[in-house]
């Protein structure tokens, strides 16, 4: 798993750093005293896990866990903080913990491991299996691209290729229920964490651009407005 840490209080980041890092299988990808610098890392690095303190000058953690929500960013969000006052706000953001300063170093270590278990467990739910023919092939959700429907058939396009199958854009959509997804177009899936762009189709629909494939998919009007007001 792959954290990273903010607080504002260095006594408190070094204090954060050494439980954390004493934690089997945590790699600490970056730890910072300003939440404006934690963002910048989120851009550019790809995190499992922020702990965060939640008042900080300028960008707080609260507005940080804020953007990773909005942004459907695939990232937990576990708060160390010695104000008690965001508790309900901050579980509306879905937050996996909530911890008050001062705390025993076992409080923070169970949280991760608690955290740990439940991403083992989402991994095995987080698959897909594909009936084609004689063949089953199994997916990970998270590696879906985008879906299309032609004719009888659907192509899954994925980060290592695509795979045909005969299943439909119904039942497909059914077992993506994750807030990763959505039907695009009536012969479109997409993954929007994939989307590097948009581009005007015509009067109500755009063409759907894909990090690291060519292949296009459409969108209509009304699901970018969606996107831009529930997303981005």
């Amino acid at each position: 798993m792959r954290v990273g840490l903010v607080d504002d209080r260095l006594i408190d980041l070094d204090k954060l750093h050494a439980i954390v890092s004493s934690v089997p299988g945590v790699d600490i990808v970056f730890s910072t005293l300003s939440a404006e610098e934690a963002y910048e890392q989120i851009k550019k690095e790809e995190i499992d896990l922020l702990i965060a303190d939640i008042e900080m000058p300028n960008l707080s953690g609260y507005e940080l866990a804020d953007i990773i929500h909005s942004h459907a960013l695939n990232i937990s969000v576990i708060f160390v903080t010695g104000s008690s006052g965001f508790a309900v706000h901050a579980f509306e953001l879905n937050v996996h913990d909530y911890i008050m300063k001062p705390y025993q170093k076992e409080r923070l270590v169970k949280s991760i491991e608690r955290l740990l278990e439940k991403t083992k467990s989402a991994e095995i739910h987080g698959r897909l299996y594909l009936k084609h023919k004689n063949e089953i092939h199994i997916l990970q959700k998270k590696d879906i691209i985008f879906i299309e429907r032609s004719g009888r058939s659907t192509t899954i396009y994925t980060k290592s290729g695509p795979i045909k199958t005969y299943q439909t854009l119904n039942e497909l959509e059914g077992e993506l229920r994750e807030r990763d997804f959505i039907r695009s177009h009536r012969s479109f899936i997409i993954n929007i964490h994939y989307v590097k762009n948009f581009s005007l189709y015509a009067k109500n629909s755009y063409i759907v651009t894909f990090e690291g494939i060519e292949e296009q998919a459409m969108i209509t009007k009304e699901k970018v407005d969606f996107l831009q007001e529930h997303y981005f």
